[in-house]
């Protein structure tokens, strides 16, 4: 957990992510304009930790995600995607190289709206609402407060706002 903030509710019939754009090492700023939330087939991903990891990770899913639709002539549901992702990310940590990222998963069903909160280690969660970063320890508190099921876009953007 970095000085990074990501943020995501799960609504009527809809999902919101929202994320920061700055990268940093150690103290240093590095870049204020980076972009960590990924569209793989109609769904976000939101992936935080080092750059590196969180690029060369996101990438990885993308391209494997895409090859399964290219060869199947399906795409995966948001469950799916979520557990092919969390397969990856614990296969990673058995190998020299894990990527330290952690993720925010989003998308929308036949049978409604998804979010999934994963972490570096490779867990993850079905959840209404999730947070990942530094700015969750402050947000948890306002996302418990505020969120409640079936919420409209309007509402879910006002937490969002207050995150």
């Amino acid at each position: 957990m970095g000085t990074e903030a990501m943020f995501a509710v799960k609504g009527k019939d809809f999902v919101i992510i929202a994320a920061d754009a700055m990268t940093a090492f150690s103290v240093m700023k590095l870049k204020d304009d980076y972009d960590k939330i990924w569209e793989v087939e109609g769904k976000l991903f939101a992936a935080s930790g080092p750059s590196a990891d969180a690029s060369n990770f996101m990438e990885f899913i993308e391209k494997n995600i895409n090859l399964h639709t290219l060869r199947t002539g399906l795409k995966l549901s948001t469950k799916a995607s979520a557990n092919y992702t969390r397969n990856e990310l614990a296969q990673s940590l058995r190998k020299k190289g894990s990527y330290q990222t952690d993720l925010l998963i989003g998308g929308v069903d036949a049978d409604g709206p998804k979010l999934y909160f994963m972490d570096y280690m490779g867990s993850s969660e079905s959840v209404n609402k999730a947070a990942h970063g530094y700015g969750a320890m402050f947000t948890f508190g306002l996302m418990d407060r505020y969120w409640k099921p079936d919420m409209e876009l309007e509402e879910a953007k006002d937490i969002i706002r207050k995150c």
